[in-house]
């Protein structure tokens, strides 16, 4: 079965400073439980805030590390989720589900890709 990296976008800007209300994280936690027990999930984390991250870039033949924040960014990846799907049409589905638990306030994005293997 194929596997799938969904990227979670959020604009940083606009979140909660203190993050996910316990009722979104009890939420959450319900359907990871649910994803797990169907045996599609694989592995998903939350990530720091970008002002705790590092940007290496090459171009030109140089590189260049920049420390966060980004504030050149309006989206940023704000978590992350592999799964294993028996198709794309199910994995977007989850990842409907996933945003749906969101109050309205948030601004979420989740892309979806197959993960390319060998």
């Amino acid at each position: 079965m194929p596997r799938f990296l969904t990227l979670i976008r959020i604009d940083e800007k606009n979140a909660p400073a203190e993050g996910p209300s316990p009722e979104l994280q009890e939420r959450m936690g319900k359907l990871l439980e649910e994803i797990t027990k169907a045996g599609v999930m694989l592995d998903t984390a939350g990530l720091t805030p970008t002002a705790d991250g590092t940007r290496v870039h090459w171009e030109d033949g140089k590189l260049s590390v920049t420390d966060g924040p980004f504030t050149e960014s309006k989206e940023v990846i704000g978590g992350y989720s592999i799964s294993q799907c028996k198709d794309k049409a199910e994995a977007i589905e989850w990842a409907k589900r996933f945003l749906s638990l969101h109050d309205d306030y948030w601004t979420i994005t989740a892309e979806v890709r197959q993960i390319a293997e060998g």
